[in-house]
């Protein structure tokens, strides 16, 4: 119970909704007090606009980015076991395909474990299960099907009971741990990254991280002062991991 309820409230404290939330509240407080209404609903529309904003975003989410990239010449240095990938969401019901696959942030993550696998040679785990009860197959079964298939990479372990990242962590290390392997090469998000090291080292974890996909800043300065969707996206996951990492001490150390 307490998994879906954070999965319920945990979009309404990101952007766009917790702007929504204040303005209406404005709204709702107009009736009662013009001042703080109005102050709500202007603070509300400010946070909206500085959400979207290149100038703003930019710095605040490429600060959470802040593990260096794995170059090639480290990873063939670092004495690791094996390659985790983590799932990041499933493209479900894709008409093109005609059936359930990868979305875009796991396919982003499986293409650069299939690069630091050719790299390495060595074995890999995909990591992702059902995040709900509708959802038919697990993201590492998806994962391993493109793997193989599309970048004719082996996939050894596949982990599909896991729902977020604190249980990629958990289930990953119960299979990893009887054929003794502990130091890892971790794939993910760069933003997400913290969170994942965090997670796989409290599990028993010695990580390697790999980070993939950083946020770039444009060195035009005007193109910094204009509204973009992108950025309010970008700070969406910002305010994720940022509550995610929050939610994980308070609730798994």
């Amino acid at each position: 119970m307490a998994f879906y309820f954070v999965k319920l409230i945990q979009p309404l404290l990101m952007p766009p909704a917790l702007m929504i939330l204040i303005i209406l509240a404005g709204i709702v407080v107009l009736r009662k007090s013009q001042r703080y209404g109005k102050i709500l609903i202007i603070s509300g529309l400010v946070l909206l606009v500085a959400s979207s904003l290149p100038v703003i975003t930019k710095p605040l989410v490429m600060a959470m980015e802040n593990t260096p990239a794995l170059t090639r010449e480290k990873m063939q240095a670092t004495q690791a076991q094996a390659i985790i990938v983590l799932g990041g969401g499933s493209y479900l019901n894709a008409p093109e395909y005609e059936s359930d696959t990868v979305s875009t942030p796991t396919l982003e993550r499986i293409r650069y474990g299939a690069y630091v696998h050719r790299q390495t040679r060595l074995p890999m785990l995909v990591s992702g299960g059902r995040v709900y009860d509708d959802i038919k197959v697990s993201e590492a079964s998806l994962m391993k099907s493109v793997l193989e298939k599309d970048f004719q990479t082996p996939v050894k372990w596949p982990e599909e009971q896991s729902r977020n990242t604190w249980e990629n962590a958990v289930y990953s290390y119960r299979i990893l741990e009887q054929e003794n392997i502990k130091r890892i090469i971790l794939i993910t998000h760069a933003l997400h990254m913290p969170r994942a090291i965090m997670s796989f080292e409290a599990a028993g974890f010695e990580v390697i991280p790999a980070p993939i996909a950083y946020h770039s800043y444009s060195t035009e300065f005007l193109s910094r002062l204009i509204p973009k969707a992108d950025n309010m996206y970008a700070m969406s996951q910002l305010m994720h991991e940022i509550i995610g990492n929050l939610w994980y001490r308070l609730r798994y150390m």
